[in-house]
């Protein structure tokens, strides 16, 4: 189901420069899923260790770091089978497990890189903010898994020829209704199921929204129960209050993180690491605030400013509390809190895409919610949960700092139209697979 992966795992896999592959991602976003279906139909052998099922695994790399006798100890005495470069994949999951795993990649890249090797988990992420694990700095390729995509929801649930045609349609040109009926419909769905792969699932074989929200309960208990497992015991409060308080700071008019809003007298200093475990848990994202737009971003970022984000929309939407009806049926009355929810969207596909992300505000309240500077230009991009495309604070940032390029996402057709120096696209949300298409890259 994980199409934009599996594709960035077999460019990996064709890389003359390849070396072991770091799959870090949140928890059930399908890495175990898509790597062995990746194994099954690129190689001829797949051989699977997972060191949280096995903890007897890790007695492979007690001794010493000698890859001859590590795929030895794997293949031959471990499943009675060779693990043979260039034709066997080799996994290792749940990888955090075993530091000394870990730091065997460095080993694996120097004295084994025709072997291809992908180690992966849940929480490697947190592993290596915590640094507990001596990192092979310079002997990995590293990647990261999201949440299934809108335009691979789409697909899972049967509406592969939409997607298909809608990419063979000029970037330039209007969308007809086609597309655009049934692809708002999906968008819907999205915020409410969002892009679990389990929860997607459930959704294509049942198609019953009680189904989908148990699971989703499901996957953010397992969460909750991660915190008391694997957090630190002086920061496991703060995190709790923290993934608690999320709904209600993206509720806000500007979705800034305010510390005081988690506990009422709290600091950022006494924060911050909570903050970091849940961002390498891959829970939440961290977009940060540049106030002088000048390439590159991350030189220009306060780091000390930044909106949190979840990693799923269709969590969000639970964690929210909000009726699905309210989505696919529309409601006034919900109208500031979608606006939340097509934020946490945007941000989520532009993820998946892998285009970093800033925001940018200025002294006079005006805010564009996002900015990337993919190929070394600047873009905008301004976010409407409907078809009320005005957006002031873009305008303003146009006539500031004249981009070449802007995009305005919500429910509106395709179009252009120049404001000043600067050519000003809008792209539907339900199209936004495609941003990379508007992009000048060339």
């Amino acid at each position: 189901m994980k199409r934009n992966m599996t594709a960035r795992l077999i460019e990996w896999k064709n890389r003359s420069d390849r070396k072991p592959l770091l799959l870090t991602g949140v928890r059930q976003c399908g890495k175990t899923y898509t790597i062995l279906e990746f194994g099954k139909n690129e190689f001829e052998d797949t051989a699977y260790y997972n060191f949280e099922e096995d903890g007897t695994l890790a007695s492979a790399f007690d001794h010493d770091y000698r890859i001859d006798r590590i795929l030895d100890e794997l293949g031959n005495i471990r499943r009675g089978k060779q693990i043979v470069p260039g034709k066997t994949l080799l996994i290792l999951d749940e990888i955090q497990m075993c530091p000394r795993a870990v730091t065997s990649l460095k080993y694996f890249c120097e004295n084994q890189p025709d072997l291809h090797v992908i180690a992966a988990g849940s929480l490697l992420g947190v592993a290596i903010g915590q640094q507990n694990i001596s990192f092979p700095v310079g002997k990995v390729n590293r990647m990261r898994m999201y949440p299934m995509s809108f335009d691979e929801f789409v697909c899972a649930d049967g509406g592969e020829a939409l997607i298909n045609g809608l990419n063979r349609i000029e970037p330039e040109r209007e969308i007809p209704e086609l597309y655009s009926v049934p692809l708002i419909r999906y968008l819907k769905l999205y915020y409410v199921i969002g892009g679990m792969p389990e929860v997607v699932k459930k959704w294509v074989e049942t198609h019953r929204m009680d189904a989908i929200t148990e699971k989703q309960d499901e996957i953010l208990q397992d969460y909750a129960d991660d915190f008391g497992k694997h957090a630190p015991v002086s920061e496991l409060p703060k995190i709790r209050m923290i993934w608690e308080s999320i709904p209600s700071q993206l509720a806000k008019d500007n979705h800034k993180f305010i510390f005081s809003h988690v506990k009422s007298g709290c600091r950022a200093k006494e924060l911050e690491n909570a903050v970091k475990w849940l961002v390498d848990a891959g829970l939440i994202y961290q977009v940060y605030l540049v106030e002088k737009p000048e390439i590159p971003l991350s030189g220009e970022a306060d780091y000390s400013s930044y909106k949190v984000y979840m990693a799923d929309s269709g969590l969000l939407c639970r964690r929210s509390n909000v009726f699905y009806r309210t989505i696919l049926d529309g409601d006034d009355r919900f109208i500031h809190y979608k606006g939340a929810l097509s934020e946490n969207y945007v941000l989520s596909q532009m993820k998946s895409l892998n285009i970093n992300v800033w925001y940018w505000t200025s002294s006079a309240n005006a805010e564009v919610d996002f900015l990337t500077d993919e190929g070394g230009l600047l873009y905008p991009v301004e976010v409407k949960a409907a078809d009320n495309t005005k957006a002031k604070s873009l305008k303003l940032f146009c006539e500031r700092y004249q981009p070449e390029r802007a995009f305005r996402t919500s429910l509106r057709n395709v179009g252009m139209n120049q404001s000043g120096e600067t050519q000003v696209w809008s792209i539907p949300l339900y199209s936004l697979f495609r941003l990379r298409k508007y992009l000048m890259t060339d």
